[in-house]
């Protein structure tokens, strides 16, 4: 029986593209194939390194996958205990954000860096559509402030003007990256303006709601002709977390976690306890208010999972 080892570089659910070397192989799942530990909505996602074999129809199936080294994760559903992980074995990430048409929730931001923490994959936030940002310099200058400060290094970016899309390229060379973001912020533009070959559908945005128009239905990676791969995701509206601890949480913001050793506490929640030293932070402006409101907000949703 024909093997093979390859990557999955497209997930539809039922069907699985696997690059295979030169080749690309239509493949199935082969039978109830499932990873240990983990109640996802689809076992092989992007990214995944699997083993593809040859069924006796001379169709293919994956038979087995190889231990991820990491992956993206959110929360399937509101309200849901199943996972939906978003790619896997990833070098960093890129979050493509926007101020205006539409306007990027700050707490996606956080929720999606939080689990980029968790997962120890580094993250570059792409300030979209800059050329329309620049009406309101103190919004950027705010945004600026808030997550340089946090430790993310951020690339102003108009992919329509060209602003900022070689130093894109040179952060993707040789490397496997994951674009994210809302609907409407860009991200099958950019994926254009890196590769103008490459035949990706771009949408409107609605103006009804000043909210994206869904382009990219399932994931997809698409290697890159100066090395690596990107992988374009479907635009996510919320980013539920997953299997992160109440009391590893301020871990996952940096710019708190300098903070940790200062607390009285060693089990401090940073919510109400005396002499906390994040607390104090926040009121002296060290860390923003807006990252300390997403990190309550996020321990305020996880108690009701926890229900």
């Amino acid at each position: 029986m024909q093997t093979c080892q390859g990557i999955v570089v497209r997930a539809t659910g039922s069907w699985y593209e696997v690059l295979c070397g030169q080749r690309r192989l239509q493949c199935r799942i082969r039978g109830k194939l499932r990873l240990k530990g983990i109640r996802s909505t689809s076992p092989v996602v992007v990214g995944d390194a699997v083993t593809c074999e040859m069924d006796v129809d001379g169709s293919y199936v994956i038979s087995a996958i190889e231990q991820r080294r990491n992956y993206i994760i959110r929360r399937a559903s509101n309200l849901s205990k199943e996972s939906h992980i978003i790619a896997a074995n990833i070098d960093q990430a890129m979050l493509v954000v926007t101020l205006f048409s539409p306007e990027t929730a700050v707490e996606f931001i956080d929720r999606f860096l939080v689990t980029c923490e968790a997962y120890k994959i580094p993250v570059t936030i792409l300030l979209a559509k800059i050329d329309l940002a620049r009406q309101r310099p103190e919004l950027i200058e705010e945004f600026r402030s808030i997550y340089e400060r946090a430790g993310y290094p951020i690339v102003e970016l108009s992919a329509t003007e060209g602003e900022g899309v070689e130093h894109v390229k040179q952060l993707l060379k040789g490397r496997t990256t994951l674009l994210s973001g809302n609907s409407g912020v860009g991200k099958s533009t950019l994926v254009q303006a890196i590769e103008p070959e490459l035949d990706i559908r771009t949408g409107e945005i609605s103006q009804s709601h000043n909210k994206g128009k869904h382009t990219t239905t399932f994931s997809t990676m698409y290697p890159l002709s100066e090395g690596g791969f990107i992988i374009d995701t479907p635009g996510i509206k919320g980013f539920g977390l997953i299997d992160i601890e109440e009391a590893e949480l301020a871990h996952y913001f940096p710019e708190m976690m300098r903070y940790l050793p200062e607390c009285r506490f060693y089990n401090c929640s940073h919510t109400h306890e005396p002499h906390c030293a994040v607390v104090e932070a926040v009121k002296r402006g060290e860390v923003a208010y807006s990252r300390y409101e997403s990190y309550l907000k996020i321990m305020d949703d996880d108690e009701k999972y926890r229900k």
